[in-house]
């Protein structure tokens, strides 16, 4: 073996004992306690190690546009109508300007694959598309960003958008993105975007039943084209709060349905929480779909940051192990194994939606790997662990030094 560098003493997950993972050519080589050669290395101390964090849900286009708008109501109707109007004057070097600050502090996090949504219609043009294009070509080194061609207004409303997303397809996006909720004809819009899909071979990403209204669901309509189309496992929605407001014994059936159909979800804390309940004036409901218990029943689920200091949710700082906790807080989850399979939603599980083989820590994968200031999975979610230093394929990605104290005794 041509060992390039070699991590010393970090820790795995499922393993008590700290190893070595040896990398040749951009691949993981060895995994081996005390492994012998010359190579240069880097003593983990015992830190945590994970084939780095994904997203699967985020909206770099739309990024750090909060004080272009005005946020009055705080309602998702509010957000929608603020972002339009502000894209409309987006230019691809301000697209790419705020996108790239974004996807720089998600890597310092330890974050390695993203997938982003992309707004095309008449508004936003191509303008988006060719600035998140560009920098996806640009991070490679860093990050896989993965670009989905997205329908946030509408489809059968917004005569041309239909033509558009066809054309980005043909361009260069990797998959679809419709959200039947601001469409008049919603069905009709989820049937379209299949469409699209379907023509072109490619995955589907659905904004989904964003309220608490248990009633009016188009979760239906999407598992129905799902198995009708033989599209299982290339599915995913968003949001899907409704999930959220149904109990126990009405969840459990959909979520049968769901994993049935090979359909992933992910959960947006962040904006789940800022958006919805608004009607309540005291017991306000977290308005978050309960995953962990959807994953129970064989339900792909992931987390995500979604957006990023705009109307839809005007904060954050990219850090997918903080939306991990903030998650855990509200299922209120505080077990170590529930922690890890919370860890497993930005990891594991987000890979499985991707559709990503050879993703995870094993001889013969890409040599990508993020340590964290944690012993272990379930530490790093518990303590919001800060990411300390990571390679992609075998080259060191980012590195984070650890703060220090200086203590004054005299």
């Amino acid at each position: 073996m041509a060992i390039d560098f070699v991590i010393r003493n970090a820790r795995l997950a499922g393993s008590s004992e700290p190893t070595d993972i040896a990398f040749e050519a951009g691949r993981i080589a060895a995994i081996a306690a005390r492994f012998v050669c010359d190579a240069p290395h880097y003593d983990a101390g015992g830190k945590f190690a994970c084939a780095g964090l994904i997203e699967t849900h985020i909206h770099l286009d739309k990024a750090g546009i909060i004080s272009r708008c005005n946020l009055c109501t705080g309602t998702l109707a509010e957000a929608v109508s603020e972002t339009s109007r502000a894209k409309a004057a987006f230019t691809e070097e301000d697209v790419y300007a705020r996108a790239a600050a974004v996807v720089e502090k998600a890597i310092l996090n330890g974050t390695t694959r993203l997938r982003t949504f992309v707004e095309i219609d008449p508004r936003a043009g191509f303008r988006s598309f060719e600035a998140i294009k560009h920098l996806k070509t640009d991070y490679i080194s860093l990050i896989d960003i993965e670009v989905c061609a997205f329908a946030q207004e509408g489809l059968t409303n917004d005569p041309g958008t239909e033509d558009m997303l066809e054309q980005a397809l043909k361009a260069g996006a990797d998959l679809v993105g419709g959200c039947p909720y601001t469409d008049p004809e919603p069905a009709e819009h989820i049937r379209r975007i299949f469409d699209l899909a379907t023509r072109n071979d490619v995955a589907v990403d659905f904004h989904l039943d964003f309220d608490l209204d248990p009633a009016g669901s188009n979760l239906p309509v999407v598992i129905a084209e799902t198995v009708a189309r033989h599209y299982q496992g290339r599915v995913s929605v968003g949001h899907v709060t409704k999930l959220s407001a149904l109990p126990p014994e009405e969840l459990e059936p959909i979520g049968r349905r769901l994993a049935e159909a090979g359909i992933a979800l992910t959960v947006l804390p962040a904006t789940d929480l800022f958006l919805t309940g608004r009607n309540s004036t005291y017991l306000v409901p977290r308005g978050v779909t309960p995953a962990h218990r959807l994953a129970a029943i064989g339900v792909v689920t992931t987390i995500s940051t979604n957006n990023v200091l705009n109307p839809f949710t005007p904060f954050g700082d990219v850090n997918l192990m903080r939306m991990a906790n903030l998650y855990a807080n509200i299922a209120q989850i505080g077990t170590a194994d529930g922690l890890d399979a919370v860890f497993a939603m930005i990891t594991t599980q987000a890979a499985a939606l991707l559709g990503i083989e050879g993703y995870g820590i094993a001889v013969g994968n890409a040599a990508d790997i993020v340590l964290f200031d944690a012993p272990s999975a379930a530490d790093a979610v518990a303590t919001i662990a800060p990411a300390l230093i990571g390679w992609k394929n075998g080259h060191r990605s980012f590195r984070r030094p650890q703060p220090q104290l200086f203590l004054n005794n005299g």
